[in-house]
Formats: C-alpha cells, sequence, structure tokens
C-alpha cells in the first residue's frame, strides 16, 4: 500500500514537474537580481512602496512618488489603500526579490486560470485535459503580450483574474458560503473588478453579490480606521486624477476611452461619449450572460462580463486583457474540424504579436495616426467587437 502510494507521488510530481521550471527561474532571477542591482518590474516597486509606506506611517497619495520608490521606478500609487495593506508581504524582501516572488506567484496564477478553465468546460474534447493544455500550451500563453508584459512590470493581474474565477465558477456553483467574498478582495486591489458584482447579480446569486460589496467595503472601513487621511485623499482626489495614471490616450489604454481620446485629440468629454455607448452595449451583453448560463456554459458568460468590463473602462492597459489566457483555452475546446481553429489562431496572433509595442513612438503620435494605424493600434479592443458581430450575424442567420 505504502509503496504504490509512493509511486502515485512520485508520478504526480512527473507529471507536473514542468510547471515548477518558470516560477523557478523567476524566484532565481530576483535573487541574482537583487544581487546585481537589476531594475526588475516597475509596477512591482510600486506596489512594494505602498506598502513600505503604509508601514512606516507615510501618506501615499499626497506625492507622485513614495520615499521607498528607487530611482527608476518613480511612479504614483494609483490603488486603493486597500492594496498597500494587501501588499505588506512584499515589504518584507528586497525590491527584486518582491518581483521574483510575485512573478512566481503570477504563474502559479496563470496554472490555476488553466485548470479552472478547463474544469468549467464539461463539453470539451477528450484529448483536453489540464496537464495536455498547461504544458503543452505553456509557452503559447506566455507567449501572449498581456501575460509577459504582467509578468516582467510585476503586476497582478493574473492573480486578479484567478480571483474572480475561482469565486465565480468554483465557489459559486458550489454554493458555498464564501461566494462573493474574492470578487470583493479583487475589487479593493483594483475597482474595475467590481463589474463582476454585476455579473453575480446576473446569475441571480443575490449572496454572492452582496458578500462581494460587503468584503468590499468591510475592507475601506478598515483601511478608513487604520488610515484615514489615505482613504480620504484616494476617494475625495487620487480616484479622479488622470495625472497619476499617466496619458490615457496611449496606444496602450485597449478601452474605448482610449480610442475616444485617440480619436478626438484628447477631448476632456471623453466618458460623455463612452458611457452611453456603455449602456447600449450592456443591453446585449447582459442578455447574452443570463442565456449562456441557462445553457450551462459558465465560462463563455464570464467572458463576456470581463471583456464587457474591459471595454468599458477608462483605462483598460494592454497588460489588463489577460482575460485572453481563459479565452484561448476557451476556443480551443470548441475545435472539432480545420475551420475551428481560425478562431484561436486568430486570437493567439493579435495578443502575441506584441503590435501596440511597435506602433509608432513619440509624444502624442496617436493624434496622428492613419485610419490603417488606428485599426491596428486597436487591435485588443477589436477582439470583443469583432467576436460579437461574428455571433450576431451567425444568429441572424440562422433564423432566416
Amino acid at each position: 500500500m505504502t509503496e504504490r502510494v509512493g509511486a502515485e507521488v512520485v508520478g504526480g510530481v512527473a507529471r507536473w514537474w514542468p510547471l515548477a521550471v518558470l516560477p523557478g527561474v523567476c524566484l532565481v532571477a530576483g535573487v541574482v537580481g537583487w544581487v546585481l542591482g537589476w531594475h526588475l518590474g516597475v509596477d512591482n516597486a510600486v506596489y512594494r512602496s505602498g506598502a513600505v509606506a503604509l508601514l512606516r506611517g507615510e501618506p501615499l497619495y499626497d506625492a507622485m512618488s513614495l520615499r521607498a520608490e528607487p530611482e527608476w521606478a518613480r511612479l504614483p500609487f494609483t490603488y486603493p489603500p486597500t492594496a498597500a495593506l494587501l501588499f505588506v508581504p512584499l515589504a518584507l524582501v528586497p525590491t527584486q526579490v518582491a518581483w521574483g516572488i510575485l512573478g512566481a506567484v503570477t504563474l502559479g496564477a496563470l496554472a490555476v486560470a488553466v485548470s479552472v478553465a478547463v474544469r468549467a468546460l464539461p463539453d470539451r474534447p477528450q484529448w483536453m485535459d489540464e496537464r495536455v493544455v498547461l504544458v503543452g500550451l505553456g509557452i503559447v500563453l506566455v507567449g501572449l503580450e498581456p501575460v509577459w508584459r504582467t509578468l516582467f512590470l510585476g503586476q497582478i493581474n493574473l492573480v486578479l483574474l484567478v480571483l474572480v474565477m475561482v469565486d465565480v465558477l468554483v465557489l459559486g456553483t458550489r454554493g458555498s458560503r464564501f461566494g462573493g467574498v474574492l470578487v470583493g478582495i479583487a475589487a479593493a486591489v483594483k475597482l474595475t473588478p467590481l463589474v463582476f458584482v454585476g455579473h453575480l447579480l446576473l446569475l441571480r446569486r443575490w449572496a454572492d453579490a452582496a458578500r462581494a460589496v460587503g468584503t468590499f467595503l468591510v475592507l475601506q472601513l478598515l483601511m478608513l480606521g487604520l488610515v484615514p487621511h489615505d482613504v480620504a485623499a484616494f476617494w475625495g482626489r487620487a480616484v479622479q486624477d488622470p495625472q497619476r495614471i499617466g496619458p490615457i490616450y496611449w496606444a496602450g489604454n485597449q478601452s474605448l476611452n482610449g480610442l475616444v481620446l485617440r480619436l478626438t485629440d484628447n477631448a476632456d468629454w471623453s466618458m460623455r461619449v463612452v458611457v452611453p455607448i456603455a449602456i447600449v452595449l450592456a443591453v446585449p451583453c447582459a442578455l447574452w450572460v443570463r442565456k449562456l448560463a441557462a445553457r450551462g456554459e459558465p465560462l463563455p458568460a464570464l467572458l463576456v462580463t470581463a471583456f464587457f468590463g474591459l471595454l468599458i473602462s477608462p483605462v483598460s492597459w494592454s497588460h489588463h486583457w489577460v482575460w485572453a489566457v481563459p479565452l484561448v483555452v476557451f476556443l480551443l475546446s470548441r475545435v472539432r474540424g480545420r475551420r475551428d481553429v481560425w478562431p484561436v489562431a486568430a486570437v493567439v496572433a493579435v495578443f502575441a504579436s506584441c503590435v501596440l509595442l511597435v506602433m509608432r513612438n513619440g509624444l502624442a503620435v496617436e493624434f496622428e495616426w492613419t485610419p490603417p494605424e488606428y485599426v491596428i493600434g486597436s487591435a485588443y479592443l477589436l477582439v470583443p467587437v469583432v467576436a460579437g458581430a461574428i455571433v450576431l450575424v451567425k444568429r441572424s442567420r440562422s433564423r432566416l
């Protein structure tokens, strides 16, 4: 009996050990980077500095940079005060080591995201198990620009994605009393996951939605008790200050607001255009989510909400589009013949092309783009728009 258990453990390690290679590389690179003074993870440095400022009692939003930030990462802290609290573990190690740890966690989150996505597809092909997708597609998925950029910047997009996926696709489907809590935590780190409260409401998971909002508010009240000045500064002015985010007309902002800003030479009324568009889009998206959920397709339903949120958010940097990962997994599950390969190939080509990084560089050059450049420079946001249009055309043809 003991020998059989031991053989199973050894077999499990042999099957899954490739998944530990890249996280291990990140940890080693972090330590080596610390020793050699490498500049690793600009955003991670800001996260860590926010935690250091919180521990030292320094204000988070009174200046455009924090004291603990290295010279190569002098950026404003743009996240809610709760984020600084959750980043405290990063303050316990040097900046480069913190990047290595966060990178390892990010790659672990990538694996969990793929695993959850696969399990949420009951009608997937027989060949499509977790190990095949994780090991076979690992390099491809890491090669997607939102993924590797999240990794190298030291961002937490994949961690937030996993919190939402586990909450909606695992805890929620099991009727867990903790359903909604992870969505609330994700929203307390970055506000954009609040869109998934709407998703829970569409699924009529009233208790989960209430717990998500309750968790978010409890964390805000906790920070109000700990650092009232920072809470007042964030909600009173920092959250509305575009200067803290940077020029959001950049091509890297792949939201409708970013597109409108580029088309209107950075007009300050851009959101007054985006909000009505968002309201119009919300109706078919909500109906689509309800229909997919009723058909027992929770993953595509979640993807509709995720990409809707990316489109309507004031800022959706290219590395926020990590939802391409579960999208690729979903499209793979629909491959039944050669013709079905093209959607997967197209999505991978867009997000792995790095096209946004090779656009013309220069101060406000986006305002001088030609029509073809506008199309290429909107590559990410065109993915859900084109996908939605294709679905609508197919439906209209099926009704004829």
